[in-house]
């Protein structure tokens, strides 16, 4: 007894040690936020928080169009959601539940995508959306993304365990299609699995820069990251408006992962406990 105690009590403070590690970058952009640059270059360096915050926001706002930017994000981001975990959920289920000619080969064209490196899409892409006449709107940072090999990948797999083939023949023997069955029988059993992919793709749509830094050439539609860069000067870096702004792009991801994440790690626990 006295071992096992032993073991798990090293195991806990290797995780608290790990946690706290993992947490040092976000309490450090908090408490520079929170105060001046000046404050940054003392010795020792300040690691309490400071009455600055107001005083860099109000600065931040001045330096970019925060509100607006942080709008387009979130639009893009939102739409960007909840078209990948459409298209790419139903796509998914058509792989992992039917049989058609040329599944495979299709399957492995689609992984070898997600193979290549993205900076071998940029200048294809961008001539896209010259030829559409997308170049400086939103429209071109959705649709180039409204699906992905990953989820594709990700949630077949997922739905191979969860959506027993059984089920799906019952109701294909009620008369039901493809589309009854997948939003009647598959979406419920895949919750957890989209919650995962949601979350993957809202963060990275959220903090995506290289694509958004060339093709939003209308400074009224630039995204937040993109703005943020702007804080950047040639001969003064003011890293408490820098890290004011980092502070501000991070907060409604913090939100939207603990929202989020409830549910997942709910709906997994669900699923478990019925298989």
């Amino acid at each position: 007894m006295t071992a096992t105690r032993l073991r798990a009590a090293a195991l806990h403070l290797v995780l608290v040690v790990g946690a706290l590690v993992s947490l040092f970058p976000f309490y450090w952009t908090a408490v520079m936020a929170t105060n001046t640059t000046k404050d940054m270059y003392q010795v020792p360096p300040k690691v309490t928080f400071g009455p600055a915050l107001f005083d860099n926001l109000g600065r931040l706002i001045s330096s970019i169009d925060l509100f607006g930017s942080m709008l387009n994000t979130l639009i893009v981001a939102c739409c960007t959601t909840a078209l990948v975990l459409f298209f790419d959920s139903i796509a998914a289920f058509a792989f992992a539940k039917y049989e058609f000619p040329g599944r495979r080969l299709l399957f492995g064209l689609l992984l070898l995508t997600y193979m290549l490196p993205m900076q071998l899409a940029l200048i294809p892409q961008f001539v896209i959306m010259v030829e559409l006449g997308w170049v400086g709107t939103l429209n071109a940072l959705i649709v180039p993304a409204a699906a992905n090999a990953f989820g594709i990948f990700w949630m077949r797999q997922y739905i191979k365990g969860a959506v027993p083939d059984e089920v799906l023949a019952a109701a294909r023997i009620d008369g039901c299609g493809f589309f009854r069955q997948y939003w009647h029988v598959g979406l419920p059993a895949i919750r957890p699995g989209l919650a995962f992919l949601g979350i993957t793709t809202f963060i990275a749509a959220w903090n995506d820069y290289t694509w958004p830094l060339i093709v939003m050439v209308d400074p009224s539609n630039l995204t937040l990251q993109v703005a943020l860069s702007q804080l950047h000067t040639v001969h003064n870096l003011d890293y408490s408006l820098v890290l004011t702004g980092a502070l501000v792009a991070v907060v409604p991801l913090a939100v939207m992962f603990v929202l989020f994440a409830r549910g997942f790690i709910r709906d997994a626990m669900k699923g478990a406990l019925r298989g």
